[in-house]
């Protein structure tokens, strides 16, 4: 049992590195603690809180963003601080935080995204999906950011949900969008927007497809574009009909099925779905006006499931705008361990292990940063749960790291503020908050965000003051 760590006068003190869904869910856990007193301290990059629900989740998924008062329960929670405004390994080093707390949860996600590797992807016109997901949700890196849509054509590579929803906002009238909480900047250059054909291309088959039954019906029905695909490109071969497939896959191949005998339609956009695609060059005048794509045939993996291999038959798409959506990865943090191949921190259910693959004791991670981009939003739940189960055997038998902690509450607000860092309590988000839904009030909208941290800090200062 614990001795002094963990009672009133002396509670466990975590700092969680990251304010998305799995370092909320790992608060939460921590905090609900009936025989524990626990001080948890949050801290994020960026002056606003939510991570991905906020920079992530599409504007036309109102719903999904809803998870935030979930959010904000656990932030009223006794215990808990929230310090925007902090980035680590920059404001305040790993180093710090092993002096002032007993145990660090890195919740920091998968802020990269991994690229093509063909010929010509550097090529203008060749973007992220993460990119324009942060564009249009008014993320603060990429408020910068220009795409060319006077293109009438564009590829979107991959077929997960992220590539459903930038295909969506590609293809839906910028109208439907007017009332939610896109930013500003994004709903101006999508009404000028001049893309009417998006191919969205998936390496493999209907079976194997990465996106939910929900998110392919929402392309299905959109009003401004037509769902086009090959009837024979929906054909399962001989694997994947003969592969268990999940009732969630077959409402996939189901549904798409169902479409391609649908033919062309007779709407402005169309969304072409090509299955067993893969791009193998890009090319252009100076900028990419050619995607060239290899049709692939799937094969055992040897592990009971299918890959894609290339047939040599080739096809180029005349498109001047592409989006790669292949997959995310983790970014290395300075003295943070860091599994380059994986893209992810090393660890043994949820407990950080250094490069020689011992645990590295006190240190903690969940979430995409734990176990690789998969699942929804809820699943970081359990996930942060199972971390935090170690986290409390751990300091149940004293297991922590090395050296003695400066567990004085002020200590680390002295330090940033020592160091010069304008950090951002939970209220001056509340603050911010509150002009954001002010703004969107005025313009007909959800909320208009700030998009620029240094925005954001001075609307909060200015509210503050007066």
């Amino acid at each position: 049992m614990l001795t002094s760590k963990g009672t009133p006068g002396r509670p466990l003190r975590v700092a969680i590195i990251g304010s998305g869904p799995s370092g909320f869910y790992a608060a939460e856990s921590l905090l609900r603690q009936k025989e524990l007193s626990v001080a948890v301290d949050i801290f994020d990059r960026l002056p606003t809180p939510y991570g991905l629900v906020r920079g992530g989740v599409a504007p036309d998924h109102q719903k999904i963003k809803s998870v935030v008062i979930v959010y904000e329960k656990v932030a009223s929670l006794p215990g808990l601080r929230f310090f925007g405004n902090v980035k680590l390994g920059q404001d305040i080093q790993v180093g710090d935080l092993r002096r002032h707390y007993d145990q660090i949860v890195y919740a920091v996600g998968n802020e990269s995204d991994r690229r093509l590797s063909i010929p010509g992807e550097d090529l203008p016109g060749n973007h992220s999906a993460t990119a324009f997901v942060g564009w249009y949700n008014g993320h603060p890196d990429y408020r910068e950011q220009t795409f060319d849509l006077g293109q009438e054509n564009a590829a979107v590579i991959g077929i997960g949900n992220v590539a459903m929803d930038v295909t969506r906002i590609l293809a839906r009238d910028p109208a439907d969008l007017e009332k939610t909480d896109i930013a500003g900047h994004a709903l101006a250059a999508l009404k000028k927007s001049k893309v009417k054909t998006i191919y969205l291309l998936g390496r493999r088959g209907p079976a194997q497809a990465a996106y939910s039954p929900a998110e392919i019906n929402e392309i299905g029905e959109l009003q401004s574009s037509d769902l086009v695909i090959d009837p024979k490109e929906v054909e399962l071969d001989a694997l994947s009909r003969a592969a268990l497939l999940s009732p969630e896959d077959k409402k996939n191949v189901d549904y798409v099925t169902a479409r391609s005998k649908l033919g062309e339609g007779a709407k402005e956009k169309k969304v072409r779905l090509r299955f067993c695609s893969s791009p193998v060059e890009a090319s252009g005048n100076g900028r990419i006006e050619k995607l060239k794509i290899e049709k692939n045939k799937l094969i055992s993996d040897g592990k009971g499931g299918v890959k894609a291999v290339g047939t040599g038959v080739y096809e180029t798409l005349p498109v001047g705008l592409v989006f790669r959506s292949v997959g995310y990865r983790g970014i290395p943090i300075p003295n943070v361990p860091f599994d380059d191949k994986g893209g992810k921190i090393p660890n043994a259910q949820g407990r950080v292990l250094d490069a020689s693959g011992q645990i590295l004791p006190g240190e903690y991670v969940v979430g995409w940063a734990k176990r690789g981009p998969s699942g929804l939003i809820g699943t970081n739940r359990a996930d942060s749960v199972a971390t935090v189960k170690a986290m409390l055997e751990d300091a149940a038998a004293g297991r922590f790291g090395g050296g003695s902690v400066n567990a004085d509450d002020e200590a680390v607000p002295g330090l940033l503020t020592q160091s010069g860092i304008r950090f951002v309590s939970f209220n001056d988000w509340k603050c911010l908050d509150r002009l954001e839904v002010q703004r969107g009030a005025q313009a007909g909208k959800i909320r208009e965000k700030f998009t620029r941290i240094p925005e954001m800090l001075s609307a909060i200062s200015a509210k503050l003051v007066s």
